[in-house]
C-alpha cells in the first residue's frame, strides 16, 4: 500500500489547493473547499498484464498516418446521430447532461434496447426491476441488452470482459466510485479517477463509452471542469418539465459540428423524434392575429420555420417595459431604436414583449427582420396575411442585409406551404423556378409600406 495522500478541492469548481482556505480563488465561492483522501493502490484499473499488442506508441510523420475515415455506430435514432455528427465513433466517449428528470436515462435506455450492437447498460441509481419497468413501457424486450447495477469500476470492468459488450453506457458517472482513491462516490477525486479509467478502457479497445452527467442549480455539468475537457463530446439534454418537448444540443464534439439540433417529443412510450421541427414551432390557428410572423432560422444545417410573437402596448407605470424570451434582449433594444431613429415609429413610450414560441432560444440574426414585422403588426394591430415568412438582418442604418444559405431557407419556406417571403435585395439566390414568391426589399420602409400599406 503506497502512502496516504490528502489534497483539498473546490467541490463548486474542482480548483486543487495543497491547504484549506476560506475562499476558492478560481471560482469566487465561500466554504466549498473539502479534504479528500487520496490512497493510490498499486494496481492498475484496465488490463494489469501487458499483452504484445500493447507497445508502446512510436511517433508517425502525420503523412505516414492512416487516413482512412474511422465507421461510424449507427444507433437508429435519426435526431441522436445529426447531433453526433453521424453516429458514435468507436473508442469515444460521450457525456450527456440535463436537469433531472428530463428523460437522459430514459433515452440512452431507449437507444439501448433498439441498438443492434451488444449494449452494456451500467446504472447506479436504479435497481434492475426499476429499469426492466421502465423498458417495458417504452419497447418489447431487446436481446441485445445486458443491465448491470453497480458503482465500483473494477467490478464493471470484470464485466465487460465477461460480456464482451460493444457498447458501454453508465448512469450516472457521479455515482461511480473506484478503489484507486478513498473517497466518497462524486467528489472532485472520484469523478477525475472514474473518468480517467474510462477514457483509458474506450482507448485500448475501441469500445464506445456514454456517461450520464447530473447539473448544478446554475445549469452546467456537475464535477470539475476537467470532465469536460477530458470526454471527446458534451451532449446538453433541455426542455421545461412540463412541456412534452425536448432539445439534445452539442456543446463539444471532436467527430462533428456543435451547431446542430435534435429535437424529441415525451410520450407516455419514452422520447419520438420530431424530425420535422416546424410542426412544433408554428401554432396552429383559425384566425389570423397581429402581432406573430413567421422566421426562417438554421441550427447547422438544418432549416427551420419558427413563430416570432410581440405584444406591444402603451407603458401603464411609466417607465416602458422591454421583456424577451428566446431572444436577446439587447438586440431587441438595438431594433427598437432602429424603428424609432430611421422608420420613424414612435415605440419609445411603449411597452414590447418578445416571444420565440416552442420554448428554444434563437441568435440567428436572419430573424430580425420577422421580429420587426411582429412588432410593427402588434404595434397597428394589423395582422400580417398567412403565407408570409421573413428571412433577412437588420442593420443600424435601417437597411435589410442578406444572410447565409438563404436557397436552403427559401426551400424549407416553399415546402411548408408559405407563398411569400420576404429578403434582401443584396442576396444572391440561385433558385429558379421557384413556387413561392420572393420579395427582395432593401429597408425596413419597403416592409412595413407592403405589409400595411
Amino acid at each position: 500500500m503506497a502512502k496516504v495522500k490528502t489534497s483539498f478541492f473546490c467541490q463548486n469548481c474542482g480548483t486543487q489547493y495543497a491547504k484549506w482556505q476560506g475562499q476558492c480563488n478560481a471560482c469566487k465561492e465561500w466554504n466549498t473547499i473539502a479534504e479528500e483522501i487520496i490512497q493510490k493502490q498499486e494496481k492498475v484499473a484496465w488490463k494489469s498484464e501487458p499483452t504484445p499488442g500493447n507497445r508502446a506508441p512510436k511517433p508517425l510523420k502525420i503523412t505516414e498516418i492512416d487516413s482512412a475515415q474511422e465507421v461510424r455506430m449507427d444507433t437508429t435514432d435519426g435526431e441522436l446521430n445529426r447531433v453526433l455528427g453521424g453516429g458514435i465513433v468507436p473508442g469515444s466517449l460521450t457525456l450527456l447532461g440535463g436537469e433531472p428528470g428530463i428523460g437522459k436515462s430514459t433515452l440512452l435506455l431507449q437507444i439501448s434496447l433498439k441498438l443492434p450492437y451488444k449494449t452494456l447498460y451500467v446504472s447506479g441509481e436504479e435497481s434492475q426491476k426499476q429499469i426492466k419497468m421502465r423498458a417495458e413501457r417504452i419497447t418489447p424486450n431487446s436481446d441485445n441488452c445486458y443491465i448491470l447495477t453497480e458503482t465500483k469500476t473494477q467490478n464493471i470492468f470484470k464485466q465487460v470482459e465477461a460480456i464482451q459488450p460493444e457498447i458501454v453506457i453508465i448512469d450516472s458517472i457521479q455515482t461511480l466510485h473506484t478503489d484507486y482513491i478513498e473517497s466518497t462516490a462524486g467528489s472532485i477525486s472520484q469523478i477525475r479517477e472514474t473518468t480517467a479509467e474510462l477514457i483509458k478502457f474506450a482507448k485500448e479497445t475501441s469500445i464506445p463509452v456514454i456517461l450520464i452527467g447530473h447539473i448544478t442549480k446554475d445549469g452546467n455539468i456537475a464535477g470539475p471542469k476537467i470532465l469536460e475537457h477530458m470526454v471527446d463530446t458534451v451532449l446538453q439534454f433541455e426542455g421545461d418539465r412540463n412541456h412534452v418537448y425536448r432539445i439534445l444540443r452539442s456543446l463539444k464534439n471532436r467527430f462533428g459540428s456543435t451547431a446542430e439540433l435534435g429535437i424529441y417529443e415525451m410520450l407516455g412510450s419514452g422520447l419520438r423524434e420530431v424530425s420535422n421541427p416546424s410542426e412544433i414551432l408554428i401554432s396552429h390557428k383559425d384566425e389570423e392575429m397581429s402581432g406573430t410572423a413567421i422566421a426562417t432560422t438554421m441550427e447547422g444545417m438544418r432549416p427551420l420555420m419558427i413563430e416570432i410573437q410581440s405584444l406591444v402596448s402603451t407603458a401603464v407605470y411609466g417607465t416602458p417595459q422591454r421583456s424577451t424570451t428566446g431572444y436577446n434582449a439587447k438586440r431587441l433594444n438595438m431594433i427598437l431604436a432602429v424603428l424609432e431613429k430611421r422608420a420613424g415609429f414612435r415605440l419609445g413610450a411603449k411597452d414590447v414583449f418578445l416571444n420565440v414560441t416552442g420554448g428554444i432560444s434563437v441568435d440567428d440574426p436572419a430573424i430580425d427582420l420577422a421580429v420587426v414585422a411582429a412588432i410593427l403588426s402588434s404595434n397597428e394591430d394589423i395582422p400580417i396575411t398567412k403565407g408570409f415568412c421573413f428571412a433577412g438582418e437588420v442593420g443600424l442604418s435601417g437597411e435589410i442585409r442578406p444572410v447565409n444559405r438563404v436557397d436552403q431557407r427559401i426551400q424549407e419556406a416553399e415546402k411548408l406551404g408559405f407563398n411569400t417571403i420576404f429578403v434582401s435585395k443584396y442576396n444572391k439566390i440561385a433558385l429558379k423556378n421557384t413556387g413561392i414568391k420572393i420579395e427582395l426589399v432593401a429597408k425596413i420602409e419597403d416592409v412595413a409600406s407592403f405589409l400595411f400599406g
